[in-house]
């Protein structure tokens, strides 16, 4: 979806601001949500494409003054009210019972196994690249663009890249689609393929000298490349 997630290239934002010995948690309820969002997407109550999506959908004017971990309780909050897990009223009135008395011990459950099992994934990581029975489309130095697509639903395929050309840098192992596993659409692994892309074919005369960015892609979001680069183009012409 075309929303207000999607910033690159954007103008207007200003700098970006870098906090000296920034900590990792700014307020304990930030750890909190980080330590929600993984007992739930651990419990598969929802995936990762679902969680990326419930920001996305998060109201622009909010999402750009929310902090960080807000975004995440927006949606995980969000993915659980749609699932029928929690419902809003049951949500808002946990709410109201701690703001009248902040002090009164949560309700605690003790899990070790799970803990434990959370603990290894955040170390070692979770889903593993899938296998397809057929080679990949692209290979490495091979000229794509990249789709002009805008699905109205999730997608990793940024509105900057689109129709812009590349180069492919390399070919990884097939991963989860995410722009079907985000809607309850199945897996659908596909290949993904870092690109190349010249700064001066995403940003035209506006692009610094000898600069690149470098994108990963599902294959589905390419196609094979016609014609010369914007570069390219300038030489020739």
């Amino acid at each position: 979806m075309n929303g207000i997630h999607d910033l690159g290239g954007m103008h207007g934002l200003g700098p970006v601001v870098r906090e000296e010995n920034e900590p990792v948690f700014h307020a304990d309820w930030e750890r909190a949500v980080f330590a929600m969002m993984l007992y739930t997407m651990g419990k598969r109550l929802y995936n990762a494409a679902e969680f990326r999506h419930g920001i996305e959908r998060m109201p622009p004017a909010h999402y750009l003054t929310a902090r960080y971990y807000e975004r995440w309780l927006h949606s995980l909050e969000r993915n659980l009210v749609e699932k029928g897990i929690v419902s809003r009223e049951e949500l808002e009135e946990r709410a109201r019972q701690f703001l009248e008395d902040p002090a009164k011990p949560l309700p605690r459950r003790e899990d070790p196994e799970f803990t434990a099992f959370l603990l290894h994934l955040v170390r070692e990581g979770g889903q593993r690249s899938a296998r397809l029975e057929t080679p990949p489309r692209f290979q490495v130095g091979d000229r794509v663009r990249a789709r002009n697509l805008h699905p109205p639903g999730h997608t990793r395929l940024a509105r900057y890249v689109r129709g812009r050309q590349g180069t492919v840098a390399h070919v990884y192992d097939p991963w989860t689609f995410p722009d079907t596993h985000a809607h309850g659409q199945g897996r659908n692994p596909q290949y993904v393929y870092c690109v190349r892309f010249e700064a001066r074919e995403l940003w035209g005369e506006s692009a610094e000298p000898n600069q690149a960015v470098y994108f990963d892609l599902w294959e589905s979001y390419l196609e094979p490349a016609e014609g010369p680069t914007a570069p390219e183009r300038e030489e020739k012409g």
